[in-house]
């Protein structure tokens, strides 16, 4: 029983060396949480946020992690069409496919329904679930002709419930699980898993605009990060599609 368990623990290790990975986000505290797990082991990474100094730092840093992966980045807006287009077209020039493809860019605005305004609303789903559904539609090809293939949204308990004052972030994130839930049955069959991540209250920069609540209490990023890894690392029968992801109040 314990040859097997190693037997598994090394082809789980393994299973991700020399796939490629696009990451959207890749700057913030999930962000580089994946990013480092990813090229620890031996995935080459793209790397977009909207802050070139952070992207080049860290770079700087996942290459002093493994210098013998090829990591590239570009700035991106993901609310532009233009510069999702650019974005696309400089990966092209960087890696021939996609094997991984990481939607973890994310918008909060925490606002009344009566403060909201329609710029929020679109900045909000442009950026939540637009974003995720032109990346899927250009880079699932790529999987399908390798037939393996690993797609991640990371969404959100709002994926479950609705909160005050986070309507739309709410909404988006129904839509996102919604989106994973569709594209899961229509692409599993050519070897491409999609997976819903949907944590609670998470310590990064985003997670300080929630109120009401205790920022000690919020997830650390890299334990998401690992139940992440775990999950698309395992290349057996079993998938599980949707995970949600609470927090243990301390007291």
């Amino acid at each position: 029983m314990k040859l097997f368990q190693n037997q598994l623990m090394i082809q789980n290790n393994n299973s991700l060396s020399g796939k490629t990975c696009f990451i959207t986000g890749a700057t913030g505290g999930l962000g580089k949480s994946l990013a480092s797990g990813l090229a620890l082991s031996q995935c080459n990474l793209f790397l977009t946020s909207t802050n070139k100094k952070k992207l080049e730092e860290l770079k700087k840093n996942l290459l002093k992690l493994n210098p013998d992966i090829k990591i590239n980045y570009t700035v991106c807006d993901l609310r532009q069409l233009n510069d999702i287009k650019k974005t696309i077209k400089k990966f092209r020039t960087t890696f021939q496919n996609c094997d991984i493809l990481i939607n973890c860019a994310g918008m909060l605005s925490v606002k009344l329904l009566s403060k909201s305004i329609i710029t929020d609303f679109n900045s909000i789903f442009e950026i939540n679930v637009r974003a995720p559904f032109l990346f899927s539609k250009e880079f699932s090809p790529d999987m399908k002709k390798k037939k393996w293939g690993r797609i991640v949204n990371v969404g959100s308990t709002s994926s479950y419930e609705g909160f005050a004052e986070t309507s739309i972030y709410s909404a988006s994130k129904h839509a996102l699980l919604g989106f994973s839930r569709s594209i899961q049955k229509e692409l599993k069959s050519y070897g491409i898993r999609t997976y819903c991540f949907s944590p609670g209250s998470i310590k990064t920069k985003m997670g300080r605009q929630i109120k009401g609540q205790n920022y000690s209490t919020f997830i650390d990023p890299r334990e998401i990060a690992e139940i992440i890894l775990t999950s698309i690392r395992f290349d057996n029968e079993m998938i599980i599609p949707e995970i949600r992801l609470d927090r243990i109040d301390k007291i």
